[in-house]
């Protein structure tokens, strides 16, 4: 097959164990990478599509490369190659250098820092020298035959994300993320146990079911909440007439607010003490409006005593003034298989639902890049892990291999996104979307820079009746894959995701509920107006973990959402560590930036 000026090469990368890289698509040593010819992203389409093993490069259908020849000091000659793994990104790399004469190839993961201002390119002017080229005047020159190897420099310090070129770029080096306790046990029991699974759930339901659960001490009124622009703040929640002015005393509540007692209105929105654009409020099931608490609809469950009464913390982000990005965990989610879809959705001969068994040579290192350190307003724990992300029974179950959740890091794919599971995504624009994927939904996959895939909706946009309705599969655990006991008790710790719009503002509103069940989280989004809600994580607070930084008196405050968080938190000497943000976590999570200035 002639593909004019590109060829097709075998490359392999370095990897604890040698993986090849079939057909990685390249253009001519250049210093420019041109944009693949339609044959090229054709090819590379149908390596994204077929059911067969791959690499995680194969995951990746825009991707270009550019070579240009090297020569060592001894004359043996070798081959770099850049691949830029989306060129709407700009924002990460691989560069692969092989010699002639050695069986190892090397691998080295790239993160530019200026992906805004535009591309990396090599330099191909001299063969003993390696050099990248790039917007913003950048010359770095990253290896020499005689001279400084500033790649080998960067992987020996360990550090996760090491400064190349005067820190215009990052390599970023394998971490070890750290784990809870409970984290390590539950792995153990589910990848060394025979039943593990059964194990832990029986822990979770004897000991997890309502540890966190929260009832609010009432009072009669509480203080109004400071007086906020009403285009400033979310649409307040639909509540019962008889709650006006009701207040709660919640106890967990460890966010420094805006007002100056510690007795808080129901459903009322206060803005976080000292940072703009965050918002908080506290609810419970049974102030919400009687038309929110029946069960007359198909699709939930009425609730019950327990979960009516329990608090539920709502944190609003203000997307005007915020940006959202997400990050995966050194080890989780996984892309191998969950053991959930039943034997006729596995194919025995994958390594996992897409092709892919391992994220190498790509790097996952679990933490807030120091780029964005210093504007990160918040973080928060993301989905469940790939042994739970995949379905085992209903129609899901039987189609896409069981849909696996999918999610994606800086545009790079590491796992498909699977039509019918509930999606947050970010366009390449910034834009922050909470929908149902659909198939058709693909042709946005160039311009999608994060996204991440957890079950089936909460609540979906009813655009007939312009209100935010319960999914179909709320109340139904199999099909709806909402976790908790085999037994289908549902009632636990959990958190959730949804998205309000309030003229043109529209504010993501993270929930976290003390002791609820699909339902009642469907319910409290219904009532707080969302368009559309989904699920994320449960059973503990290292997994609904939610911090807060503001910067106060030159000093970095780090406020946790409820009491207790901050034991996922370590402490380096004398200094305060928060988690995502000073250290690499298994986990994966999202976080919250200020948008640039103009």
């Amino acid at each position: 097959m002639r593909l004019g000026r590109f060829l097709v090469r075998r490359l392999a990368c370095a990897t604890t164990a040698a993986i090849a890289v079939p057909f990685v698509i390249v253009a001519h040593a250049s210093s420019v990478m041109p944009g693949p010819a339609d044959e090229i992203l054709a090819e590379q389409r149908i390596q994204y599509d077929f059911d067969t093993p791959k690499t995680i490069l194969e995951l990746q259908p825009g991707r270009i490369a550019a070579q240009a020849a090297l020569r060592r000091r001894d004359g043996i000659p070798g081959l770099a190659t850049l691949i830029n793994l989306n060129p709407n990104a700009n924002a990460w790399y691989l560069l692969l250098i092989d010699w002639q004469d050695d069986a190892a190839h090397l691998a080295y993961h790239l993160e530019n820092r200026g992906a805004a201002e535009g591309a990396l390119h090599l330099r191909t002017d001299s063969p003993v020298a390696l050099a990248l080229t790039g917007a913003g005047g950048l010359n770095c020159t990253l290896w020499m035959s005689v001279g400084r190897d500033a790649l080998a420099e960067a992987r020996a310090t360990g550090l996760p994300y090491a400064p190349l070129c005067s820190g215009a770029l990052y390599l970023r080096n394998h971490v070890a993320g750290r784990q809870t306790a409970l984290e390590r046990i539950s792995d153990f029991l589910r990848d060394h146990v025979w039943g593990g699974d059964r194990v832990v759930n029986f822990v979770k339901e004897q000991f997890y079911r309502d540890a966190f659960r929260e009832k609010g001490v009432g009072t009669a009124t509480a203080p109004s909440a400071p007086s906020l622009p009403a285009a400033l703040a979310p649409l307040p929640p639909s509540l019962a007439p008889e709650t006006a002015g009701v207040g709660l005393l919640p106890e967990g509540l460890a966010l420094d607010l805006a007002t100056p007692g510690k007795e808080l209105q129901i459903g009322q929105w206060y803005a976080v003490r000292d940072l703009r654009g965050v918002l908080v409020s506290v609810i419970s099931p049974q102030y919400i409006e009687s038309r929110f608490r029946s069960s007359r609809e198909p699709n939930v469950n009425a609730l019950d005593a327990v979960e009516s009464g329990a608090l539920v913390y709502l944190v609003a982000f203000d997307l005007q003034q915020l940006d959202l990005h997400f990050v995966l965990g050194t080890d989780h989610p996984r892309l191998d298989w969950s053991g959930r879809p039943p034997p006729s959705s596995r194919d025995p001969q994958l390594p996992g639902p897409d092709g892919v068994g391992s994220a190498a040579p790509l790097v996952r290192n679990g933490m807030v890049s120091p780029t964005e350190a210093p504007r990160t307003v918040a973080t928060f724990a993301g989905g469940f892990k790939r042994s739970h992300g995949a379905f085992r029974s209903g129609q899901l179950a039987q189609r896409n291999h069981g849909s696996h959740y999918g999610f994606i890091e800086q545009g790079v794919i590491f796992s498909k996104l699977q039509p019918g599971l509930a999606t947050v995504w970010v366009t390449d624009e910034g834009s922050v979307e909470l929908a149902t994927w659909a198939a058709l939904d693909n042709e946005l996959l160039p311009h999608i820079r994060y996204a991440r895939q957890n079950g089936v909706p909460l609540i979906e946009y009813d655009a007939a009746n312009g209100v935010g309705m319960p999914g179909e599969l709320v109340n139904l655990w199999g099909p709806g894959n909402w976790s908790g006991s085999a037994e289908e008790a549902l009632r636990t710790l959990r958190a959730g995701l949804c998205l309000q719009q309030n003229g043109g503002r529209r504010f993501l509103i993270y929930g976290y509920f003390s002791a609820a069940t699909p339902s009642a989280m469907a319910r409290v989004f219904q009532a707080c107006r969302c368009r559309y809600a989904m699920h994320l994580d449960m059973n503990a607070l290292e997994h609904t973990y939610l911090a807060l930084y503001v910067h106060r008196d030159r000093e970095l405050v780090v406020e946790h959402l409820i009491r207790g968080m901050e034991e996922v938190d370590r402490t380096a000497g004398n200094e305060f560590a928060p988690r995502f943000l000073s250290f690499p976590d298994d986990r994966d999570f999202f976080y919250l930036t200020w948008k640039p200035r103009p």
